[in-house]
């Protein structure tokens, strides 16, 4: 744990459109700030890069990482990479997904399954979760007791499919392989709505 100040988890919700498959719709979207006083981690630069950056508030941003690339999670990544300093994290399943949101920008690095982020001393284990999309991933801070699952677990259960790059048994074997093992305590930080409890979704996802 950081000496510097209390680790927290902040709640920035912005608001835009989600387009893919020649539909466009109205979405809410919840931005994930984890660090301290001195420096922090954005998840899911969605919308409002100007509403995310004066919510970092002068701090440090390690990373901005992209739970997935659908465009209402990465439309704001590129701004307020230049606003901070900071380099957007995406797994490379998702990069051609990524360019039709940002086709003359790449991510600066990759999410792969395993790796760890640190931030304010607190550390952050990308789990990779395909099924909404391909290069989908979840955060995993267990001194936090937390998950961030982006769009791939909701307060009712797994994230939507049907869509292109998406799969629905893909998810749901990836729920309960790699997120409903989790401690059943875990808080769920999800990319839209209320959070829940990796518990309370158990009920949520199909027996294999």
């Amino acid at each position: 744990m950081s000496t510097r100040g209390t680790v927290r988890i902040d709640r920035v919700v912005t608001k835009g459109t989600f387009s893919l498959d020649g539909e466009t719709f109205e979405v809410d979207n919840n931005v994930w700030l984890v660090g301290d006083d001195e420096e922090v981690l954005v998840v899911d630069a969605a919308h409002d890069a100007r509403a995310i950056h004066e919510a970092v508030a002068g701090r440090h941003v390690t990373a901005i990482v992209c739970t997935h690339a659908h465009d209402d999670h990465v439309d704001a990544a590129p701004e307020l990479s230049v606003l901070t300093g900071a380099p957007v994290l995406l797994h490379p399943d998702d990069f051609e997904l990524w360019s039709h949101t940002h086709p003359g920008r790449k991510p600066d690095g990759d999410l792969t399954d395993g790796r760890v982020l640190t931030v304010a001393g607190v550390e952050l284990q990308v789990i990779h979760n395909p099924g909404h999309t391909w290069g989908s991933c979840s955060l995993y801070a267990p001194f936090l007791n937390a998950v961030f699952t982006g769009d791939t677990l909701f307060h009712g259960g797994p994230g939507a499919t049907g869509r292109s790059y998406s799969d629905r048994p893909t998810i749901e074997a990836s729920l309960r392989n790699r997120l409903l093992t989790l401690p059943g305590d875990t808080v769920v930080h999800t990319g839209h709505g209320q959070d829940t409890t990796i518990a309370a979704e158990r009920s949520n996802v199909p027996a294999a």
